[in-house]
């Protein structure tokens, strides 16, 4: 029997004292495990869990986040988002975020896995307010190459939107060589990512430049995936890294160290990462 599970995640600044606080609701297999503090009390670290650990045909994760004025939450997983074979019937992950004035988003989700006969639709959507700064990624995976299960069959659709601002639509489907092979789609790589920044009005010039500044000087150090990565400000308002390569690892290294870069650059943080990362 297919999972329908919902998941409501609210992050708010309390002032006495000053720190961010989670709450949430869930309807379903999605849970958020306990808030954590590693940066102090400004930064809530959460977990999001999804205890059968995949989707089949029929499943439908539906998550939402938003965060308060001046509260600054951190998303991430605990491993890969895995869209498992299909018969007919397409699995759905929808994520619909949104920030406050002068509220900070870090959505980190570890990368979704597009098992061969996959049909699956991940679908984000951020709104921000005037004020609100949102980093976050998304990173797909097609097949496992290490187990010798290529992505043979299939089809998977990523939807990635900043509504009127931004939006990134793609269909990948195991029949179309043409998308899959050509040095115009992605040239063979099994993995695609993407890292973005996104304010709810326009940078200032010189703090956009610098975000693409160390987003090069970063890509620089990367070479198994200097000359398939590039940064570019498609608007005012927004920073965004893509990346292809053979597998996800060197994809999520590249863009692990232009979140630190940037966390550094454009909010003066450290570049501290989830703990369960090291796990």
């Amino acid at each position: 029997m297919p999972w329908h599970a919902r998941l409501q995640l609210d992050y708010t600044a309390d002032t006495q004292p000053a720190r961010t606080v989670a709450r949430y609701e869930h309807n379903g297999p999605l849970r958020i495990l306990q808030s954590l503090y590693p940066e102090g009390d400004a930064i809530c670290h959460n977990v999001l869990v999804h205890p059968p650990g995949g989707l089949v045909g029929g499943d439908t994760l539906d998550i939402s986040a938003t965060v308060g004025p001046g509260a600054h939450g951190l998303v991430t997983t605990p491993g890969a988002t895995r869209f498992y074979r299909s018969t007919g019937p397409q699995a759905l992950q929808r994520s619909h975020l949104s920030v406050a004035d002068g509220g900070r988003l870090e959505w980190l989700p570890l990368e979704a896995l597009c098992y061969s006969a996959c049909n699956a639709e991940n679908h984000l959507t951020l709104n921000l307010a005037p004020g609100a700064e949102c980093m976050g990624w998304d990173v797909t995976a097609l097949g496992l190459p290490h187990a010798g299960q290529p992505f043979e069959q299939g089809r998977f659709v990523q939807h990635l939107e900043v509504p009127g601002l931004w939006l990134e639509r793609g269909v990948i489907d195991a029949a179309d060589k043409r998308l899959l092979q050509s040095p115009l789609g992605l040239a063979g790589h099994k993995c695609l990512a993407s890292l973005f920044f996104a304010a709810g009005g326009a940078l200032d010039r010189n703090r956009r430049d610098a975000a693409l500044d160390a987003a090069r000087a970063v890509i620089d150090q990367h070479p198994h995936v200097k000359a398939t990565a590039g940064a570019t400000s498609p608007n005012p308002q927004m920073v965004v890294v893509r990346v292809l390569a053979p597998q996800v690892e060197p994809a999520m290294k590249l863009l692990k160290a232009v979140r630190v870069a940037w966390r550094k650059q454009l909010w003066e943080l450290a570049g501290d990462a989830p703990r369960i990362w090291a796990m």
